[in-house]
């Protein structure tokens, strides 16, 4: 009887957690996923070969850093309903949330005597209840996680092979939902160590892990020509994702994260131990990166409770050895794998340390009971300020749906908003790409917006909106130092802020004539005469062309001759460079070696108020962590005054 109580109990917590946001909108990375999910339609068994526009850029999903099964998950829904709908989406998704949960709760009663209590806590962590409003892989992935570990602990002790072949579908499952699933075997090797050493058929169940992930990539290797792993690499290396910086700030927000996976002040009470004053001196260092208490404080107690997991990891008790081994191989293995430190990436490691804390606490009821209370209390103020942020985007594309679809729309950002105004015919906007007079752009000044030109045009405002959530916490926002999402925005776990989460707008582009005949790269009308292939000033005075650059210039009212003030840095392989106006070449040269010149044409002139004037160089490159294509360096166009 008690265990069908515990099992409604939870079914029930998972149930009012979730059905309070089935309406949630499209948020985050839900776009990516959701266009593997269009592509199944087409290639069902190479969803991950989508392709999109990231930050301007074409980009394959084949380098996704997630096997395809969240995608093919979701290209089963939207088979079987036609259309992307969010609360259709969330109630198919909360499958995930109650496996987890049922999962927890089976580890909980092997590892607790209070299994409810220590359900109940892993629930209420942050990443969980704002990362399971989402349609992204983490959930799914922890359920996963999650399943295996409970069928697999289950099999060992019960010398089950009906539960063991079950734990093999479940590592088979994780294993195609994310690459950190290669961190299940040593956590379960563990396991069998301490329990089993000769319980052979254990063993041979971990090695699904491994075969499935290789598996997979030959299968890719052999019908696609690429490893996505490969793939992968290369947007590593352009992308500079494994740089030192982003590994230090990495490597901070994890240990921030690990202080809220159980509430603090609970956290405290159930991990203080001698090792207090090595957390306390890393927490006074950490200051130095952030002096706001929430970091460095966060930063000391998570360090708290990865050292007192370092010290119980010798305990003569088995099972708190195998959670603490738990905890602290994923741990490290999150520090190699990751680099943008966000709270999710720690979603696997939150039942264990749940389980710890109520080891620690079994008889301290009350204090369980009041961090539940408090952590669940600040986990759903998080996850209705992320509602409210994502819903500005839904609202703000929803108030302008018969705009977008009778103009053309670009979008300048990312996330939610791109989604919703994709919806009604709105185009991704392309690096270097020109807006043209008639049409409208939405920007955001969060979303990853990029710089654009509009040749011949200036842009006019229209509508503009802040998005402010109405309470004063932000996981990611305009000024916030959130690392919540990414240690790149910040690393604080969240923030405390009354500022808008963001701020967008929607552009009109008006004609306009160009005003210069002489075009230096700096002057404050350049934007509105470049119309393409040009990109964003540097160092006040310069701009880097692509291939092909096309600017407009008044017509100085006479023949005159042509001039490009150009450099040609020693890393550019492009020597040829030709000139033309209105399609007529009118100057070509090659230039043999780096340095600074000036391409001359023959007198120029037109019967036009404007000339198009096209800049194009013979070979172009890229360098790491920038996604532009480079030709050449401008400094100025047009007829020399």
């Amino acid at each position: 009887m008690s265990g069908t109580r515990d099992l409604l109990v939870v079914v029930g917590a998972v149930l009012l957690l979730r059905l309070p946001f089935l309406d949630h909108p499209i948020q985050g990375d839900d776009i990516y996923y959701l266009a593997g999910a269009q592509h199944a339609q087409i290639e069902p068994l190479h969803p991950n070969h989508a392709r999109y526009v990231f930050q301007g850029e074409v980009v394959a999903m084949q380098g996704h850093p997630h096997p395809p099964l969240n995608a093919w998950f979701l290209g089963a829904l939207l088979a079987l309903l036609g259309d992307i709908r969010e609360v259709p989406f969330h109630a198919a998704y909360i499958s995930f949330s109650l496996i987890a949960a049922l999962a927890t709760l089976s580890l909980a009663r092997r590892f607790t005597r209070r299994p409810i209590l220590a359900t109940l806590l892993f629930l209420a962590t942050p990443a969980f209840v704002v990362n399971g409003t989402s349609l992204e892989a983490d959930v799914p992935f922890v359920s996963l996680w999650l399943a295996s570990t409970a069928l697999f602990v289950s099999a060992v002790e019960e010398s089950s092979r009906g539960k063991l072949v079950a734990a093999g579908g479940a590592l088979f499952l994780a294993a195609l939902t994310a690459y950190q699933s290669a961190l299940l075997v040593p956590v379960l090797a563990t396991y069998v160590w301490l329990r089993r050493r000769t319980y052979w058929a254990a063993w041979g169940t971990l090695a699904v892990i491994p075969a499935t992930l290789v598996g997979w990539q030959l299968w890719e290797r052999f019908s696609t020509g690429e490893m996505p792993l490969a793939v992968l690499g290369g947007y590593f290396q352009t992308y500079g994702l494994q740089r030192l910086h982003n590994k230090l700030h990495n490597a901070l927000a994890l240990a921030v994260h690990a202080a809220w996976l159980v509430f603090p002040g609970l956290a405290r009470a159930a991990f203080r131990g001698p090792r207090w004053w090595i957390a306390a001196g890393l927490g006074a260092g950490a200051a130095w990166f952030d002096p706001h208490p929430l970091f460095w404080g966060s930063f000391a107690l998570g360090a708290l409770v990865l050292a007192w997991c370092a010290g119980a990891v010798r305990s003569p008790d088995w099972q708190t050895r195998f959670l603490c081994a738990w905890v602290l191989l994923f741990f490290a293995g999150a520090l190699v794998l990751f680099f943008a430190g966000a709270a999710r990436y720690l979603l696997p490691i939150a039942a264990p340390v749940a389980l710890l804390a109520v080891r620690r606490l079994e008889n301290r009821p009350g204090w369980l009971a009041a961090g539940f209370s408090a952590q669940m209390g600040l986990s759903l103020a998080l996850a209705w300020v992320n509602y409210q942020h994502w819903d500005g985007y839904r609202r703000f594309a929803q108030s302008l749906r018969k705009e977008t679809e009778t103009h053309r729309v670009w979008i300048n950002g990312e996330w939610g908003l791109r989604f919703y105004f994709e919806a009604d015919g709105g185009l991704p906007l392309l690096r270097g790409q020109a807006v043209r007079p008639g049409e409208f752009v939405v920007t955001s000044d969060l979303a990853y917006p990029i710089e654009f030109t509009t040749g011949g045009g200036v842009l006019a405002p229209v509508l503009e909106k802040e998005i402010r959530p109405r309470l004063p916490l932000r996981l990611i926002g305009l000024g916030a130092r959130s690392g919540y999402s990414s240690a790149s925005l910040g690393l604080r776990p969240f923030d405390l802020s009354t500022a808008p989460v963001d701020r967008v707008r929607w552009l009109a582009v008006r004609e306009r004539k160009p005003e210069l005949s002489w075009l230096p790269m700096n002057a404050p009308e350049a934007p509105q005469q470049i119309v393409s292939g040009i990109y964003q000033l540097e160092d006040n005075r310069f701009r880097w062309m692509g291939e092909r650059a096309v600017v407009l210039l008044k017509n100085p009212g006479r023949a005159a001759p042509l001039h490009v003030s150009l450099y040609v840095p020693e890393q550019a392989p492009g020597r040829r460079v030709s000139l033309s106006v209105d399609g007529v070449t009118v100057a070509e040269e090659t230039y043999p070696a780096p340095g600074s010149y000036t391409l001359v044409s023959r007198p120029v002139s037109a019967a036009s108020e404007q000339l198009t004037v096209v800049i194009a160089v013979d070979r172009t490159f890229s360098v790491p962590g920038d996604q532009r294509r480079l030709g050449l360096v401008l400094v100025a166009v047009g007829f020399p005054p």
